[in-house]
């Protein structure tokens, strides 16, 4: 057993590692269904107070090889991802991401190319700060044309402290891993491990959210105003990809 908040387990020998700050969660409550129709075979949405959650989350990413070594062409950029909470046949809990949205274009080839086979696009990025306030810009790149995009602006409140993050909040942010879209077969895909140490979670307020990458990965329009949290971040070891 573990505290709520605490990866149940560690990565000793990392493929890459992270740092994942400045970063906002913003959730929104959806019918499960639209959310299931997503979602491969295999998986299935959790749920709380019978609703799945979908979550916009943009932030500041760090790559680094597992010895520290920055990751040349890749190793920072902004990133914005829009993700579930799934659970698999085996019964255990994760994140589906339904897209994935990074400025450097070399870290987009790469993702796409390794055994996660995570969705990611390029976009056009920005991340500004001004005392408490912090906005995240995206743009998606397009042959098209314009493509989607999201703008969010929120004000960061006080931490919460640890003893004081609901079970709910926990459901919404500690989440060990990754399921990807790269199939084995009719019942299997890959799963990868990402520890790090609890969030240090925030309350936070949106003052503006004008976002189309949700509905471009084929969801409802989210109603209402969204849940939020803000952490200044984490350092994460990600492992390999598991069957």
């Amino acid at each position: 057993m573990t505290e709520p908040g605490t990866c149940p387990f560690t990565v000793d020998r990392p493929i890459m590692r992270q740092r994942w700050e400045r970063l906002t969660f913003l959730h929104w409550a959806f019918d499960p269904g639209a959310v299931q129709r997503l979602l491969p075979a295999g998986l299935t949405a959790e749920t709380w107070d019978g609703a799945a959650w979908v979550g916009l989350v943009p932030f500041y990413m760090r790559v680094s090889f597992p010895n520290g070594r920055l990751v040349p062409w890749v190793s920072s950029f902004c990133e914005t991802n829009v993700r579930t909470y799934v659970r698999d046949d085996a019964g255990r809990s994760g994140i589906w991401f339904f897209s994935l949205d990074a400025a450097r274009l070399g870290a987009v080839v790469v993702a796409r190319a390794t055994p996660y086979r995570l969705p990611y696009f390029w976009s056009s990025m920005r991340l500004s700060q001004r005392g408490g306030e912090l906005a995240y810009l995206a743009r998606r790149a397009s042959p098209a044309g314009r493509g989607p995009s999201s703008r969010v602006r929120i004000a960061v409140g006080g931490p919460i402290p640890p003893g004081e993050v609901t079970a709910f909040e926990h459901f919404l942010t500690a989440r060990w891993l990754l399921f990807s879209a790269s199939q084995i077969s009719a019942s299997q895909y890959r799963v990868a491990r990402a520890f790090h140490t609890p969030w240090p979670l925030h309350r936070a307020t949106a003052r503006l959210v004008d976002d189309q990458l949700m509905t471009a990965a084929g969801l409802p329009g989210p109603e209402g105003a969204p849940l939020v949290h803000y952490s200044p971040g984490v350092d994460v070891a990600i492992g390999r990809p598991e069957k």
